[in-house]
């Protein structure tokens, strides 16, 4: 799935590089209704050190793309971070099938 991130994910430092934590709320389906985890940006890349396998990229102007898969489940996120907040939406697949809503993050 690494051609759904964008092309701009060379390794230069960015505004929104650092440690954030992202609020994942489920809006329709039938999963979990909320998860909390850290990301950590560098160089515009996202990555984790929780036990789902989170990968992403930041553009310029806050663009965020990333990929959350653990076990046979799967999100998708989409959305824009600002200096020291961020928000959009996500869908996925898990256990219980279909799910979709919204994540906030905020600079840690």
């Amino acid at each position: 799935m690494a051609a759904a991130f964008p092309a701009a994910t060379q390794a230069r430092a960015t505004g929104y590089d650092g440690a954030w934590t992202v609020l994942i709320i489920t809006q329709a389906g039938n999963c979990d209704q909320g998860y909390s985890f850290s990301v950590f940006i560098a160089g515009g890349r996202v990555t984790s050190s929780s036990a789902a396998h989170i990968t992403g990229a930041v553009g310029r102007g806050g663009t965020v793309t990333v990929r959350v898969a653990q076990g046979g489940s799967y999100a998708i996120g989409s959305g824009r971070l600002g200096a020291t907040m961020g928000a959009g939406r996500w869908r996925g697949r898990g256990s219980s099938g279909v799910c979709s809503g919204r994540w906030q993050a905020t600079r840690s």
